[in-house]
């Protein structure tokens, strides 16, 4: 049996990933010339049980205290196994039927691309797939992320991490 792994072809996994990640808004340091975009994620062998999937975007590096959650995405069917390059959108269009994202640490819908503080190391986004005990997440978008990550954290089975790396020169 294979192992639950995620991975994307757009970076190597602890490897830079390309300026269509970074945030395409003049806040936070950067010039807003970054695509805002999701990269595109292919995930395989989620445990048997799974009844659904979740997926989590984080920066542990961010100077907040307590990091950076750049997206937060439930109720992805256990069957699926790849989303493409700008899933993240704010209107959802691209994800599949039934999917929810809830408002990422920026306070907008869906994926919010990487921004760390210009002349800062390099912050470590981590791309997390959860796999879930429960078929559907009692969250709507205009649950918290908090919220949504607990209830992800109190249903999750398993997980598996890729990790993309951002800086600002």
């Amino acid at each position: 049996m294979a192992d639950f792994r995620i991975w994307s072809d757009d970076f190597p996994n602890n490897g830079f990933m390309p300026k269509a990640q970074e945030f395409a808004d003049k806040l936070f340091g950067v010039d807003g010339s970054g695509g805002n975009a999701s990269p595109a994620l292919q995930w395989e062998a989620p445990p048997e049980d799974a009844q659904s999937l979740a997926l989590t975007v984080y920066d542990p590096d961010a100077p907040t205290g307590s990091g950076f959650w750049h997206w937060v995405v439930v109720n992805l069917s256990p069957q699926l196994r790849s989303l493409p390059q700008g899933a993240g959108k704010a209107d959802g269009s691209l994800l599949p039927a039934g999917a929810i994202q809830v408002r990422n640490d920026y306070g907008t819908p869906g994926f919010g691309g990487a921004a760390p503080p210009r002349g800062d190391k390099p912050h470590r986004y981590i791309f997390r797939v959860h796999a879930l005990k429960a078929e559907h997440l009692p969250i709507t978008p205009d649950t918290t992320n908090a919220v949504a990550r607990f209830m992800i954290h109190l249903n999750e089975i398993d997980s598996a991490t890729y990790t993309g790396l951002y800086e600002l020169k």
